[in-house]
């Protein structure tokens, strides 16, 4: 996949270009069905796919004080993005001016001048644009002006559920690590780097990894079974996360024991895939009680994890 990171990097019109456009974030199961269908016209057509995004996520510019949590970062999303099989990735960076583009310039400039398009598809809920002009309607008018067609993907959903950045947000925050599977597709990870915390772990036989992450979106506390990946190994584990109340911390901390590891992590980079949740969070009387806790922990994760296999996004084709 080739990645844009800004419109003036396309120096000519791409070759029957079928796009579409959105913040796409988690590319969970309802982005795939997207750009399942943009890969499907692009080779109908003998064109190429391309995906539009930005960077940073739209209401981090315009409504900072609703606090969004991303559930992927940009590098991760343009991974799971090229895994989807797209072509071409542009990942707009957006700002206070680029804001302030009406949908029809947005339309004229990017998607005509720039990548000269053919064909676009959006999901059932998208506009976008100065005050989200850019709908269904506005978007097939300037088709027909421009010479592009417009397809509507209705909402994909499983019984009730519709499948949304949003749902993934509200189950992964509340801690169903588990459940959100069925709407993301895969088991939801978080990357980081180990760095050194208190040291308490080794002290009470279960020496911790510390992860510090740009991730935004962190799971409810407590603890959790999770397999953590190390360059192109995997170990089971189990996950802590938490303000660790015995110890009367106040800062959240991310904390990983692994099973059957011996070696030094400072400094790496990991990935730690939650696959259940076992509790939430307590505040033992005594350091005896919370070593009693952490081995009942690691048995329950041990239990869990022995025929567990991770879910990582795959093509569906």
């Amino acid at each position: 996949m080739i990645i844009y990171k800004s419109i003036a990097e396309v120096t000519e019109k791409l070759r029957h270009p079928v796009a579409t456009i959105g913040n796409f974030d988690g590319v969970h199961l309802g982005h795939r069905e997207i750009f399942k269908r943009v890969r499907e016209l692009a080779r109908k057509a003998g064109g190429v796919s391309v995906v539009i995004t930005f960077a940073p996520h739209p209401l981090q510019v315009l409504a900072p004080e609703r606090g969004v949590k991303l559930i992927t970062s940009p590098r991760e999303k343009a991974a799971l993005i090229e895994a989807s099989g797209i072509d071409y990735l542009l990942e707009i960076p957006f700002d206070a001016a680029f804001a302030a583009l009406s949908a029809r310039q947005f339309v004229e400039r990017v998607l005509v001048e720039t990548l000269g398009i053919d064909h676009l598809v959006i999901g059932y809920d998208y506009a976008f644009g100065k005050g989200r002009e850019g709908d269904v309607t506005l978007l097939r008018e300037l088709g027909g002006r421009f010479g592009y067609t417009v397809e509507l993907l209705p909402a994909v959903a499983n019984g009730d559920t519709v499948y949304s950045s949003t749902k993934v947000r509200e189950l992964v925050t509340r801690g169903d690590v588990k459940g959100v599977v069925a709407v993301l597709g895969r088991h939801y990870f978080i990357t980081g780097t180990v760095v050194h915390g208190q040291h308490r772990g080794r002290g009470l036989g279960f020496p911790t990894a510390n992860l510090e992450t740009e991730d935004d979106l962190l799971p409810e506390v407590g603890v959790y079974a999770v397999k953590v990946r190390i360059g192109t190994e995997l170990f089971d584990g189990a996950c802590n996360i938490g303000s660790n109340p015995t110890f009367q911390n106040e800062r959240v901390t991310l904390e990983v024991f692994l099973f059957d590891f011996d070696g030094d992590l400072y400094g790496m980079e990991v990935s730690v895939f939650f696959l259940d949740r076992l509790r939430g969070e307590q505040r033992f009387p005594n350091l005896d009680a919370l070593k009693a806790a952490i081995a009942a922990d690691v048995a329950h994760c041990k239990e869990i994890l022995r025929d567990a296999s991770i879910i990582e996004y795959h093509d569906t084709e």
